[in-house]
């Protein structure tokens, strides 16, 4: 299991980014459910990479064939995370709902890696994944949110959530170093994924249809964060384990969270502030040269004490 070098780590932290701004935008579409918007992008995102990457299937069918099942299981991780991380969002709340989702990604991101494919469990991976999982906690509990009606099935689906973002991540992995080509191994699993997600659509998408507005910001949704992030998050996959990007994308948070106190208007105490820190520090362990990282978490540690 590597440490991300520096494109593949761009290319991951930039559909973090792309993925952090979805909540602020979902504020402009209130009347739209969770469920709604979730699986309109996530599966109209999947269609569009599966259209754009239709020459590369073509050309990868035989290599995608023989990997049938890792596709399969790959779509239906897509089809299920966001329907497990919303409903985990309302069920147990946004900031329990959002820890638990978080920051279960990358451990059973690694636990899938080393059982799966027998590798090993890297030192700066855990201590990049322990700092930036104790800043997503600190980020999310300050930023507080209404308890939701039904705590355990919420955190049951949180954990859900995490290890279908592991799955897919894992998949797309395994289909890329198998023979398939980036556009097609991402185009495939989420271009499935967005199929499964149809039904869901139908049933819970007439909100979108209501108003400009609604339209306008699920559109938004499913061709930025969801389509240019996957495609980022593709390219990065190609370069990192999927343990390493799924640590990395613990930005999400961050850039949500500045968005929120920037546009939304919210306000973040000096927790949520040391939680930011905290999860850029996980970053650095992850991305510098060892010598760099280790002091990087050594300053982590003496802030902590």
């Amino acid at each position: 299991m590597h440490v991300a070098g520096p494109a593949g780590a761009l290319f991951v932290l930039a559909a973090s980014v792309l993925w952090g701004t979805t909540g602020t935008a979902a504020t402009f579409a209130p009347g739209v459910g969770p469920l709604a918007i979730g699986s309109f992008a996530m599966g109209v995102g999947g269609m569009l990479q599966a259209a754009v990457a239709a020459r590369s299937l073509a050309a990868h069918a035989a290599a995608l064939w023989r990997m049938r099942w890792t596709v399969v299981i790959g779509a239906v991780a897509v089809a299920m995370y966001p329907l497990a991380f919303y409903s985990s969002m309302r069920l147990a709340g946004v900031a329990v709902g959002t820890i638990v989702s978080i920051g279960s990604a990358p451990i059973a991101s690694a636990m899938i890696e080393r059982v799966v494919d027998k590798t090993p469990l890297r030192w700066r991976w855990g201590i990049g994944t322990a700092i930036g999982c104790a800043g997503a906690l600190l980020l999310c509990v300050t930023r507080g949110g209404s308890p939701g009606d039904a705590p355990v099935l919420g955190v049951v689906l949180g954990v859900v959530a995490g290890i279908t973002y592991a799955a897919y991540s894992f998949a797309a992995t395994r289909l890329m170093r198998g023979g398939a080509a980036r556009a097609a191994a991402m185009g495939s699993t989420f271009g499935l994924g967005g199929v499964l997600l149809i039904p869901v659509m139908l049933a819970t998408g007439a909100p979108i249809l209501a108003s400009p507005g609604n339209l306008a910001v699920s559109a938004y949704m499913a061709l930025i964060p969801m389509f240019a992030g996957y495609v980022l998050f593709g390219a990065g996959l190609w370069r990192v384990t999927s343990s390493t990007a799924t640590t990395l994308s613990l930005a999400e948070p961050v850039v949500a969270a500045i968005l929120a106190v920037l546009i939304v208007g919210e306000s973040l105490p000096a927790l949520g502030w040391a939680g930011m820190a905290s999860i850029g520090v996980s970053i650095l362990v992850l991305v510098l040269p060892a010598r760099v990282a280790r002091s990087a978490a050594h300053d982590q540690e003496r802030a902590w004490s």
